[in-house]
Formats: C-alpha cells, structure tokens, sequence
C-alpha cells in the first residue's frame, strides 16, 4: 500500500500545533501557578535548592516538549513539499530512455501553480503544462503518483498510429539514432533509439521494432483541463493511450531533475546520472 506522505505531514503538524496550543491555554497556568505557590512557601530557602525544584515544578510534559520540539520542523518540511519541491523515485521503466528505474528526481510544485496539500486544489495560478514537458500526475485510474510526457493540451487532436505521433494532423518530427535492445517481460527484443522533437523539448525515445503492442483507438481528442500524457518508452508505456487524458486537478508537479540514482536490490547510490530532465 502507498503512504500519502503529505496527509501524514499534516496530521502530524496538526496534531503537534493542537498539543502546543493546549498547553498555551490550558496546561501552563497550572504549572505557573504552582511555581507561584511555591515560591511563596519557600521564601528565605537557598537560592541554589529553590531554583532546582522550581526547574522541576516548570517542566513540560514529555508530549508537549516533543510537540513543540518537531512542529517548526514538521512545517517547514510540509510547506516544501507542498509548495517548493518533492522527491519521486522512478519506479517502473515507462519512461526510459530519459528516466530509468531507480532514478531518484526532483519535482517542481510550484511550476503549475499552487496547490494545498492532501486534496490538490489550486490556490495560485502561475503557468500552463507545455507540450513535451515531463510531468508527474494522479492517472484517472489509479490513486498513485505517475510520470510521463505530455504530449497534447486541452483542445488537441492526438494520433498514433503505426508508430508515428500526430498533433493536430501534423506529424512530429523523430529522428533515428541507433540500434538497441528493449527490455521488455519477456526479455530483450531488437529495437530503436528515436531523437523526437515536440514542441520546443527534444528527447529521446525507443521503440520495438516490428508490430510492437497494438491498441485498439488510435485517435483522441483532448477535452478542456486535461492533458494526454504519453511515456517515452512508446511500446512499454501504460499511458493515455489506455486510460485517457488526465486532468488539470490531478497535477502534482513539473520534473526537472535527476539527483540520485539506485539500482534496485541491495547496491550503492550514484550521482553519475545526475542531469536536468528534457
């Protein structure tokens, strides 16, 4: 199961701000009282024990101390990652060859505009999604992060078909570059490194060679506040082509870079990948 770590950030900050706040109001007159009473009590005493035992009657309960020790932490943290920046880790080879399995990037929240944490709703408009940006999304069918490129804006006609990308009736420009081998599920099968051009990004993608997986709808037309987001390894990609465009509300964030990368299982980390993403 994935843990939606910007609810628990919030419940955490919430409840760290709720204990701080009741001991505000509630628990620390008590306690100041008492220190009163005891001074009071112990006039004439040696200053040296008196401070000692008034240390003891001031102290906060271990909760309270934690709970003011962790909420600026906890905040600051919250709001970063809510506003400013998020790490994602690439779990699946869908957009490989630009993005591989392990890669450790940094997403830009505030690109797309503002959002508040937990339930997404956007509270400042700063810029659009542009054609051939690599962006992290909610998918419509699924309540987990996912990464891919986006390839049609609201209002765009879409095509692919025999492996040739279309918007709007005209075809994007992809250039061959070399022979290589896709991994796939069944193993490596022969295919090709493509330098593709949309918009003003280019970027390499990879093909199998032959048929490849066949859909059955090769054309969609893109309705207002969604995006048709496609992956750029095209025939190892479940992406709009096989759950549809993704809407403006389900935006997570723009992908701008490569900052850690680590092969599965048990191996080091390495910064040898680390790059601006295209």
């Amino acid at each position: 199961m994935d843990i939606d770590f910007s609810l628990v950030l919030v419940i955490l900050v919430a409840a760290c701000g709720a204990l701080w706040l009741l001991d505000s109001l509630l628990l620390k007159k008590p306690r100041q009282a008492a220190i009163q009473a005891y001074r009071d009590k112990r006039q004439g005493a040696r200053e040296e024990d008196l401070q000692k035992e008034l240390a003891e009657l001031a102290r906060e309960p271990v909760l309270i101390e934690y709970a003011k020790s962790f909420f600026p932490v906890l905040l600051i943290v919250l709001v970063l990652r809510s506003f400013v920046m998020e790490p994602f880790q690439i779990p699946t080879g869908s957009m490989i060859p630009t993005l591989q399995v392990g890669d450790f990037i940094v997403v830009n929240k505030y690109a797309y505009g503002l959002r508040l944490p937990v339930i997404g709703t956007k509270i400042v408009d700063i810029d659009e999604p542009e054609r051939g940006e690599v962006m992290v999304f909610i998918p419509p069918h699924e309540n987990k992060y996912y990464i891919k490129r986006v390839i049609g804006l609201p209002g765009d006609t879409i095509r692919y078909e025999d492996k040739n990308l279309y918007v709007n009736g005209e075809l994007i420009d992809s250039e061959y570059v070399r022979p290589i081998t896709v991994d796939t599920s069944i193993g490596g099968l022969p295919g090709g490194l493509y330098r593709e051009t949309i918009g003003d990004v280019e970027h390499n993608t990879q093909h199998i060679d032959g048929v490849g997986r066949r859909r059955a709808r090769t054309t969609w037309v893109i309705p207002n506040g969604q995006y048709f987001m496609m992956g750029d390894n095209r025939d190892n990609s479940s992406d709009s082509r096989e759950w549809g465009a993704v809407s403006e509300d389900d935006i997570v964030g723009k992908a701008i870079a490569v900052w850690m990368h680590k092969d599965p299982g048990f191996n080091l980390p390495t910064f040898a990948r680390n790059k601006f993403i295209r």
